[in-house]
């Protein structure tokens, strides 16, 4: 009799394992397609750094996406950051034009921990590459304000040790997301605010925060437009130098 109950509880843990990784993958799935389901999207990004006095710097840039690897991110405003552009192509690579360098520059992975251009965000996390591709899911918890995943990098060279996600009940769109070092500590949050454009929903506004230099970046996407059926030409290395530069 013990036997037999011993094995059925062994069954029935091992089913549940298995459908919390089933679930946890489909979530992670349905999360993927709220953040790269358009075949192409085009719009108006501005960043507000503010630091730990509540100082603001504003910038403007343009930004274009193909699918889930072609994305093209180019500064318009102010002055000093003008032209700065950066390319993210098939197989993880990132591209990066500085005007003062005057030609564009491959960044390494280790690189990509690095801050994306004096943000909060780093490289990797302007990554387009899908985070099913990228991490393995594991389904922490769930609530009435959503389902929590824990997310760990497939690649050990992340500097990430997890990242945790809140997913919003309904459409899965994240609502929250908490990034942990190596060290496993967390050292960053990222908020979300999801708007409907059309059939998509659209990040229209995030805020990653620095927990330890109490600095945040607020990115607001705005004129977004969706399966403009943009050109291939148009994410090619040489089109990051601007055409009218020297």
């Amino acid at each position: 009799m013990y036997k037999t109950a011993y094995l059925f509880l062994l069954l029935f843990s091992i089913v549940l394992v298995k459908v919390s990784a089933q679930d946890a993958n489909t979530l992670l799935s349905d999360m993927d397609q709220i953040m790269f389901g358009p075949e192409d999207r085009e719009g108006t990004i501005k960043i507000t750094l503010v630091n730990k006095s509540g100082k603001e710097k504003v910038r403007e840039a343009t930004m274009l996406q193909k699918g889930t690897d072609k994305k093209l991110f180019r500064y318009t405003l102010p002055e000093s950051q003008a032209g700065i552009a950066t390319l993210s192509l098939p197989g993880d690579i990132m591209w990066l034009y500085m005007p003062a360098l005057g030609k564009p520059k491959k960044i390494s992975i280790l690189a990509k921990s690095q801050a994306f251009t004096g943000t909060d965000f780093s490289y990797e996390d302007m990554a387009t590459t899908t985070y099913s591709s990228r991490y393995v899911p594991k389904l922490l918890s769930t609530s009435d304000e959503g389902f929590e995943l824990q997310l760990t990098p497939i690649n050990e060279k992340s500097h990430y040790s997890k990242i945790v996600v809140l997913l919003e009940k309904e459409y899965h769109y994240p609502i929250r997301m908490d990034y942990y070092n190596r060290g496993g500590k967390k050292f960053k949050e990222a908020t979300y605010t999801y708007r409907k454009t059309g059939k998509y929903w659209n990040a229209a506004k995030v805020i990653m925060s620095d927990l330890k230099k109490k600095h945040k970046t607020i990115i607001q996407l705005t004129n977004v437009k969706f399966d403009q059926g943009l050109s291939d030409d148009l994410f090619k290395v040489e089109n990051l130098k601007p055409a009218n530069s020297n």
